[in-house]
């Protein structure tokens, strides 16, 4: 199992970042919270991580922070959550944020994440909600305090989180409407965060 990698991260282009350590490229997905925590390209990183064995694929996630790797392990145990949806949640709010959510039964705010409906909502609270208490308040806060600045990598940064915003389960035309009227110059990262952003605030 890979739990942690060290080492100089070489291509970023959301979700997907890689990392060179020891002349091996790793290529790894993230949550858009850790992308905008990342360095610049060149800049050495250190990522937590989460290997999913598949029987066509093995698929590596990086995390910047501990607490979030564990959000996305729980969050993959709810039955009809996977990796791909856990991210996009991880994406679409803080971690505190989520947190909320579940301990307030918030569902409609939940259901405005990509990918999630109504039952998966009312899941994530029914099944989450215990687990909660026992995280202390600096695991609940600290990814409130990943917004570092990051560098952009991409060419199109306007295209890149257009694809980003796809991947993350949104239909063409919805990420295209979500990217509408922001302002120009933006990187990648800071496009698709505002995005999301202001399609949670509905």
């Amino acid at each position: 199992m890979i739990g942690r990698l060290r080492g100089t991260l070489i291509e970023k282009h959301p979700p997907w970042l890689v990392v060179d350590v020891g002349g091996v490229g790793y290529e790894l997905e993230a949550s858009m919270n850790t992308l905008l925590a990342l360095p610049g390209l060149g800049e050495t990183v250190q990522l937590f991580t989460h290997l999913s064995i598949r029987e066509d694929a093995h698929l590596l996630y990086g995390f910047y922070k501990e607490p979030e790797r564990a959000l996305f392990r729980a969050l993959i145990k709810v039955n009809g959550v996977g990796p791909k949806l856990a991210l996009a949640i991880l994406s679409g709010m803080e971690q505190d944020q989520f947190i909320r959510c579940v301990m307030d039964n918030d569902i409609k705010a939940l259901t405005r994440l990509p990918g999630v409906g109504k039952k998966t909502a009312e899941r994530l609270v029914v099944e989450m909600r215990d687990r909660f208490p026992h995280w202390t308040a600096d695991q609940q806060g600290e990814l409130a305090s990943l917004q570092s600045g990051a560098s952009a990598a991409a060419s199109d940064p306007l295209a890149d989180a257009e694809a980003a915003l796809v991947s993350l389960g949104y239909k063409p035309a919805e990420a295209t409407r979500m990217l509408s009227g922001l302002e120009a110059g933006l990187s990648t990262e800071a496009l698709i965060k505002t995005a999301l952003s202001r399609k949670l605030a509905g």
